[in-house]
């Protein structure tokens, strides 16, 4: 399959105020974001013409942009509805959605506080994050050689674009080894995500997950969370260490784009996807599809 590079498509990007025909959604080279990684970003999904949790989402780009020591050009409220007109000016009901926001080129150098704050917003169809069929037999991961950084060192509650370059660099690795992905742990050594999804895993009908101190505290993971609950089961959030990584039967991965994928291999241990990861992943399904009965 021949890819299609994304600065050569059809279609309009939202980009500082007005919408600009895709190909035209450009930035200069010494651009701040690009050499000092001052900028955050979203990951969404519209599921039939609804932006699943799409205020959170916005909400969460201020808080993160916020951290970075920069506001948002428009105010939550503004984005969404720039996300829906983008949506809508693409022709689009099912698609992923990519709100950014930087640093523009007005100062080049590790100070830049006179630097215009931009956004753009970006849609395009996207159907699964990783294949239909190796979803189904559940993923293969191997172990990331980098560890997230601590809460202390780096800002790891934001979006931001910088946390993500390790994140790059073991899903890379991991490719070229022939896995999906990679489990990553912190740095003090306890299990903490995949390069761009969170985990759970279970054990005798509970549900693992490991707190989120020094990650992303994920919004489909906190949606995973409320319909494991809803459905009864006992969710547990703590610091799980490597070495109870063999003690599991079940392990699956969430996120915007990942949504709910069942895992069937890390490294050396292998797992069967199992009724509850297949249930939650159905439920999850449902749910942003508008269709799924609470419990």
């Amino acid at each position: 399959m021949s890819l299609v590079p994304f600065d050569n498509r059809d279609g309009w990007i939202w980009l500082d105020g007005q919408f600009v025909p895709w190909r035209e959604a450009k930035v200069h080279v010494l651009t701040h974001g690009l050499h000092y990684a001052s900028a955050v970003f979203e990951g969404e999904r519209m599921y039939g013409g609804t932006i699943y949790e799409m205020t959170a989402h916005s909400r969460r780009l201020a808080n993160s942009a916020e951290i970075m020591d920069f506001n948002l050009p428009v105010s939550v409220e503004e984005l969404d509805r720039i996300k829906l007109e983008a949506c809508k000016k693409n022709g689009l009901e099912d698609c992923y959605i990519r709100p950014i926001a930087w640093r523009g080129s007005e100062m080049i150098g590790v100070s830049a506080q006179q630097s215009t704050i931009h956004l753009a917003v970006a849609v395009w169809d996207w159907p699964s994050y990783f294949d239909p069929e190796q979803k189904k037999r559940g993923i293969r991961l191997t172990h990331a050689k980098y560890r997230r950084p601590d809460a202390n060192a780096a800002p790891v509650h934001a979006k931001a674009a910088g946390l993500y370059m390790i994140c790059t660099l073991s899903k890379h690795a991991a490719e070229r080894d022939g896995y999906a992905d990679a489990l990553m742990q912190d740095s003090r050594g306890y299990i903490a995500e995949a390069t761009g999804a969170n985990i759970f895993l279970i054990r005798d009908g509970a549900i693992h997950t490991p707190t989120p101190d020094n990650f992303l505290n994920g919004l489909t993971r906190q949606s995973v969370i409320k319909i494991a609950r809803q459905r009864g089961f006992e969710v547990i959030e703590r610091h799980i260490p490597i070495e109870e990584l063999g003690t599991f039967s079940e392990v699956f991965i969430t996120g915007s784009a990942a949504e709910v994928t069942p895992v069937g291999e890390i490294g050396e241990h292998t797992f069967k996807p199992g009724n509850i990861s297949l249930s939650l992943a159905e439920d999850y399904a449902a749910m942003v599809r508008r269709t799924l009965v609470s419990a």
